[in-house]
């Protein structure tokens, strides 16, 4: 089966890439995921290899900061069953579990942040489901053209500001 892409949204106040990369093993259990879409992509689509692009969405501009790669597919959300957890779900059922989780581990920190202007600046991302109207999912899948286009953005050198 070939590799797949995929961008994983985060606001840096919960989990950020440098938490990431402290994490033991710069590894992390991606969990907490509450939207049915995403669900499904994380217990029926991503697999172990498949690439990551690590997302800043909450900063200041929201960016692309690095890359991961799937070393768990799809379990059950440990958050949901967790009462402490501000992921826990009451109607959650062990025996149906209804969220799940991957882990990912860091790959690559990015020199420079590929910004959410700049890949709506390049026509080679057009499509990019990141960039299409009312797009919201914290779990989304990236074309191998999209990910090979956003590797390069992130190995240029930021333009001299004007």
């Amino acid at each position: 089966m070939p590799r797949r892409y995929w961008l994983l949204k985060s606001d840096p106040e919960t989990f950020s890439f440098e938490d990431l990369k402290f994490s033991p093993r710069r590894t992390t259990c991606w969990d907490g995921v509450r939207n049915p879409q995403a669900r499904n992509y994380l217990r029926d689509e991503i697999r172990v290899g498949d690439g990551v692009l690590f997302y800043h969405s909450q900063s200041d501009p929201p960016a692309a900061v690095g890359t991961a790669r799937v070393v768990r597919s799809g379990y059950p959300d440990p958050a949901q069953f967790d009462r402490g957890s501000g992921s826990h779900d009451p109607d959650s059922d062990p025996a149906e579990p209804r969220w799940y989780a991957v882990d990912i581990r860091l790959e690559r920190e990015f020199t420079r942040p590929v910004t959410l202007g700049e890949m709506r600046c390049t026509p080679r991302l057009a499509g990019m489901e990141l960039l299409r109207r009312g797009s919201r999912l914290s779990v989304q899948p990236v074309r191998s053209e999209e990910w090979a286009t956003v590797l390069k953005l992130a190995s240029r050198r930021a333009s001299p500001a004007r």
